[in-house]
């Protein structure tokens, strides 16, 4: 009898030592791994934040660069704007300078190119052996040298007789009545030439009008 209940406790306690186990369909988590993975997903937005904002400072260094860039180029071009304007303005005056100081020479030299004139004009109104003499020769050789000379430095004589008075060029000493209807409001007579140097009046031309 105990031998058949030992078998039935054998039999009784085999069904439960060899029950099988059916594994459980959830999966367990490991609390470390969620762990590990929140913080994977933080440093994954970290450096993209980070590189976001990296970028932009890039982009705002890359703008301020860019402003100083164009600040340089606009300071370049007004520095160089104002030297290329003062180097014009300094070259025109020194060629204005030195045309002053041609024109105050010329114009001194003027009453001695007169003195010429007068002098072979009293010569040529003289007798023909006047004019062949050496001196009246030597004096009009002078007289052509210091004329060509003086037109060189642009000197130019103003023509003046027969010309309508302009008191851009002309100085009226007096009016006569004129000679011919035509000569009415011209330069009838030159008592002292005018002269031009580039163009520029340096001596108005002294005249008599026909009124």
């Amino acid at each position: 009898m105990e031998e058949k209940n030992n078998q039935n406790e054998d039999i009784i306690e085999d069904p439960k030592k060899g029950e099988a186990t059916e594994p459980d369909n959830e999966t367990i988590v490991n609390p470390e791994d969620e762990l590990s993975a929140e913080v994977s997903e933080e440093n994954k937005e970290h450096k993209k934040e980070k590189a976001s904002k990296s970028k932009n400072r890039k982009e705002d260094r890359i703008e301020e660069l860019e402003q100083a860039v164009e600040q340089l180029n606009d300071k370049y071009l007004r520095l160089y704007s104002e030297f290329d304007n003062y180097r014009k303005r300094s070259l025109k005056e020194r060629i204005e300078l030195s045309k002053s100081a041609a024109s105050d020479l010329i114009t001194t030299i003027l009453p001695v190119l007169d003195d010429f004139e007068r002098a072979l004009e009293a010569m040529e109104a003289g007798t023909d052996a006047d004019k062949e003499d050496a001196h009246y020769d030597g004096i009009n050789l002078i007289y052509t040298k210091l004329k060509n000379i003086l037109s060189q430095q642009g000197l130019e004589r103003m023509k003046a007789l027969g010309e309508e008075f302009n008191t851009d060029y002309h100085e009226a000493l007096t009016k006569i009545p004129a000679p011919k209807p035509e000569l009415v409001g011209r330069v009838v007579d030159v008592v002292q030439n005018g002269y031009l140097l580039n163009g520029k009046v340096i001596r108005y031309a002294r005249v008599v009008v026909g009124a």
